[in-house]
């Protein structure tokens, strides 16, 4: 998670990350550091993804992760839950590289008047740019998209 600046005041981010294609499956904004935040991003993600067995959602240590609500959900659909190390800033590296690409190339570019126009402008982003533009160089220099429907044709094939 993190938090947005608008004109006046700020609001709180939370993503969902594949790790395997580096695409952001699910986000939600909030006024509130809550874990319903949280929660809304990973119904958002369970919503454009099947569960396979042997899933993993990784997380930091934050008490939105740990929640009873968002625990459950996790079990719920089968996921193995792993935590970051206590302390461990790398753990976490690829969301920190998604949210410092977010922040330098849409966030602080902007002054958001309100919360509507911060999420109209990261949705922007994410749906038209990152996840469909962006290039990686672990992805072979390709976007998030283009390394999915290469994944899924030869998964086919």
């Amino acid at each position: 998670m993190t938090y947005v600046r608008l004109i006046h005041g700020f609001v709180f981010l939370a993503v969902i990350l594949d790790l395997f294609s580096r695409k952001v499956i699910g986000w939600a904004l909030s006024s509130r550091l809550k874990a319903e935040l949280a929660l809304q991003a990973l119904q958002k993600a369970l919503q454009t993804r099947s569960v396979s067995p042997g899933l993993i959602h990784h997380s930091d240590r934050g008490v939105q992760y740990a929640s009873q609500d968002y625990v459950a959900l996790l079990q719920h659909h089968g996921i193995q839950i792993s935590m970051s190390r206590k302390g461990n800033p790398y753990d976490n590296a690829t969301i920190e590289s998604f949210l410092k690409t977010l922040k330098t190339q849409e966030v602080y570019l902007n002054e958001y008047a309100d919360i509507g126009e911060a999420e109209q402008n990261i949705r922007a982003f994410v749906d038209e740019v990152y996840n469909i533009k962006r290039l990686h160089s672990s992805l072979g220099y390709r976007s998030p998209d283009e390394f999915e429907q290469s994944y899924n044709a030869h998964k086919v094939a």
